[in-house]
Parts: structure tokens; C-alpha cells; sequence
């Protein structure tokens, strides 16, 4: 009998201790972790029809009422926190006209965050759409707009070289105290400009810039015949340029005569 007690101490000596007492952890936490899951699961069933109590509104949206955004989530299940589908009330919320992009957040226990971020207009485009400012189009009641915004006119799908185009001509006017408000493309590609003293300036389809150069530059050398505005400049050449002139009173006497 002491042979063999002997032989256990020796055995128990040799063990890799190390080894024994990683392998004794390692199974300990795998244990742990079935034991969480089954506990998580346990738990997920029993909170299963958990309900959204709260909604937040954040972004301080503009032109977006809140009850809108409310209503238009509502069009969504929201029966049950856990199975609520973020991606259906992102949709709900992004088909509302100012919206530009949406995030929504779930928040434990029952509330769920939506960010809104709307479109900031910057020009109409052909008087029925509004651009926002990425040169992106978009369609929204545009009473709600607080400031007059440049009109912009062109074919379809010619919005964004518009913008830049307007964007542009309007910084290098402005240096010359001259105030572009409306553009137009032709379905020809001429570029047409309206300033806001009432002068349209004709350019043709190529070389923008250095024909509104030109303008900006013969503009103080131009003799006004009396009683007589800048109408049309036409800067369709090469070199030179074409000038018509309107009469205010003129036309003025021919309403009053007609009346």
C-alpha cells in the first residue's frame, strides 16, 4: 500500500500544474458563458414584448414639424422594443419632403432616437424643384422658405454644373458689386445670366467666364443714351459685344396710352 501511495504523491508531483490549472480556467469560463446565454435567452423571452415608450427628435429639423415625423413613424410596427425595424422607420421618416437623411437610435429600456437632417435649399430649379446645397434636387413646399432664392433653369440632369456654374459667375460679379440672380442652360448648352438690376447677359456655350470678364470690364465704359437702362448684352463673339437698352417711360406713356 505505501508502493502505491507512493506512486500517486509521484504522479501528483510530475502533473504540469500550469497546464492543469489553464485548462481548469478555460472550462470554467465556457461554463460561465452557456450559463449567460441561456440566461440572456431566458431573459429576451420573457422581455420579448417590451414596448417603445419615449420618442426623441433630434437635429432641430427647420421646415419638418414634429408631429409630422411622429406621424409618419407611427406608420411603422411599434408593438415591440425589440423588434422594432430601424430601417423601416428610417424610410417612414426619409419620404418626408425637407428630410435629407435619418438615424435612428434604440435606447434600453423603451425609447428609440430619430436624428434628422434636412435639405438646405439654395436655388429653385426650374421653377417646380428646389436644389439643396450639394447641387441635389428635391421637391418641397416651398412657402416655408423664409429668403427669395436664385432661379436656375436647364435640361434634365444638368442641375449640378448649374449650381457650380452659378456659384462661379456670382463670385466673380459680386467682386464688381453686380448681383446674379437667375441662371438658365439652354437645351443647346448657351448660358444665359440675369443680374438683378435687370441686365441679361448672353454667352453662348463656351468660354463663361471670360466673356462675364469681359462684361465687368466694358461695363463703366458703356454710354447710356438718356432715359435708357441696360437690357440684353449679348457676348456671343469673340471679341466685342452687342447692347440693347430698354426705355422705362417709353413703355410707361404705351400702358398708360392702352388704358
Amino acid at each position: 500500500m505505501r508502493s502505491n501511495m507512493k506512486k500517486a504523491f509521484i504522479a501528483i508531483k510530475g502533473l504540469n500544474w500550469p497546464r492543469a490549472l489553464g485548462v481548469s480556467f478555460f472550462l470554467g469560463v465556457v461554463l460561465m458563458l452557456v450559463q449567460s446565454v441561456y440566461w440572456v435567452s431566458d431573459w429576451l423571452v420573457e422581455h420579448r414584448d417590451a414596448q417603445i415608450k419615449t420618442l426623441t427628435v433630434l437635429g432641430d429639423p427647420l421646415y419638418t414639424e414634429e408631429r409630422d415625423i411622429v406621424n409618419a413613424i407611427k406608420k411603422t410596427d411599434l408593438t415591440s422594443f425589440f423588434q422594432l425595424n430601424v430601417k423601416a422607420v428610417q424610410a417612414a421618416v426619409r419620404d418626408l419632403p425637407w428630410v435629407a437623411s435619418v438615424s435612428v437610435r434604440k435606447q434600453w429600456p423603451d425609447t428609440i432616437q430619430v436624428y434628422v437632417v434636412e435639405h438646405k435649399p439654395v436655388a429653385y430649379w426650374n421653377s417646380d424643384s428646389l436644389l439643396n446645397t450639394n447641387g441635389t434636387l428635391f421637391q418641397a413646399d416651398s412657402n416655408k422658405l423664409s429668403a427669395s432664392l436664385p432661379q436656375l433653369y436647364g435640361p434634365e440632369g444638368s442641375e449640378g454644373e448649374a449650381w457650380e456654374t452659378f456659384l462661379q459667375l456670382k463670385e466673380m460679379l459680386a467682386v464688381n458689386s453686380f448681383e446674379l440672380t437667375s441662371l438658365a442652360l439652354s437645351e443647346r448648352f448657351a448660358w444665359q445670366l440675369w443680374l438683378k438690376s435687370g441686365i441679361k447677359l448672353n454667352l453662348g456655350r463656351e468660354e463663361k467666364a471670360k466673356r462675364v470678364q469681359r462684361f465687368i470690364d466694358v461695363y463703366p465704359l458703356l454710354k447710356r443714351p438718356d432715359g435708357a437702362l441696360l437690357d440684353v448684352i449679348d457676348l456671343r463673339y469673340d471679341t466685342g459685344l452687342a447692347v440693347s437698352w430698354r426705355y422705362p417711360q417709353v413703355q410707361e406713356k404705351k400702358d398708360k396710352s392702352k388704358a
